[in-house]
């Protein structure tokens, strides 16, 4: 049994070319596959996802309009300033009430207010945090992203909401920037234009958390991971917009980074580790899911009123 299991992950990705198959249906089969399978990592997906997900988000910059980018981007800088700042003020008071540790709260924090997992790496060395308060966070975070993977769409269909304030909601309320293609895309066109357009000027809030979270510990800012692939997928954009011919070609690689992000989003799903899902205190999971439901109701009803 477990060797067909292990087949599975070297079979599920191929199958994510197809049509048939969803961001979705990919995150649920490797979310089963790390419950079901009990044997040696078949793929070292760590280093693989991280490159895999940011090489797909460049190449579907290729078949995005710069216009529509650009009043995107102006739109979201203000709502992702003030989401960014409540989030992080919010998850220290509720850190506080709930008595978790400074570290995992910042931690989980900063993956809601940010970019997830991508986040917590960032400032994990700033803190000089331990292995277990970085698996917990992770955990967490993992955990209400496939969760928003699968609800966010039928809750936006539920509330009636267009595409555009549907990519404007899941940028800000969905933690990871995977989730927050994968639920745009399965909710449309224009939706994943916008949510990927707005997730990614959240992911630059990186760097100037990172200065704070290290001038207020007094440590070394210099471990900061800078997201350098935005400047690629900006490149992209202007590639795919501006040079001639490319009509044809910008269609196949924003095809190609589609598929590509449904594999990523199949081997985030195996990396969950249930073990470490269930040593992950109630308080941590409680700061996690009232974080990130305050920051899910507070953006839509601004996206609602102002947009």
């Amino acid at each position: 049994m477990q060797k067909v299991l292990s087949k599975l992950y070297y079979i599920i990705p191929a199958c994510c070319l197809f049509p048939f198959f969803s961001a979705p249906l990919a995150l649920f089969l490797g979310i089963l596959l790390a419950f079901l399978y009990k044997g040696e990592d078949v793929i070292k997906t760590g280093k693989l996802t991280k490159y895999l997900l940011q090489a797909s988000i460049v190449c579907m910059g290729f078949s995005m309009s710069v216009h529509e980018v650009i009043q995107t981007g102006k739109t979201g800088f203000m709502i992702t300033i003030v989401s960014v700042t409540i989030t992080m003020l919010a998850g220290i008071m509720i850190g506080r009430l709930f008595k978790v540790e400074k570290n995992t709260t910042l931690l989980i924090s900063g993956g809601t207010a940010i970019c997830g997992g991508s986040a917590i790496a960032a400032i994990a060395p700033i803190l000089d945090a331990k292995n277990n308060q970085i698996s917990f966070s992770l955990a967490v975070i993992f955990v209400l992203n496939a969760i928003a993977l699968f609800i966010f769409p039928a809750i936006g269909h539920l509330l009636q909401m267009d595409q555009t304030h549907f990519g404007y909601w899941a940028a800000i309320a969905i933690h990871d920037t995977s989730s927050v293609v994968g639920a745009c895309s399965a909710y449309g066109e224009q939706a994943l234009q916008v949510g990927t357009t707005v997730k990614l000027t959240r992911t630059l809030w990186i760097i100037p958390l990172a200065l704070c979270i290290a001038f207020f510990n007094k440590n070394n800012a210099s471990k900061i991971n800078i997201p350098w692939f935005i400047l690629l997928f900006v490149v992209a954009i202007i590639i795919g917009n501006y040079i001639p011919g490319m009509e044809e070609t910008n269609l196949h690689l924003g095809w190609l980074g589609k598929k590509g992000m449904m594999v990523s989003l199949f081997f985030i799903g195996t990396s969950i580790k249930m073990n470490e899902v269930k040593k992950t205190g109630l308080n941590t999971f409680a700061l996690g899911i009232l974080l990130w439901a305050i920051i899910a109701v507070l953006s839509y009803f601004w996206i609602e009123i102002f947009f």
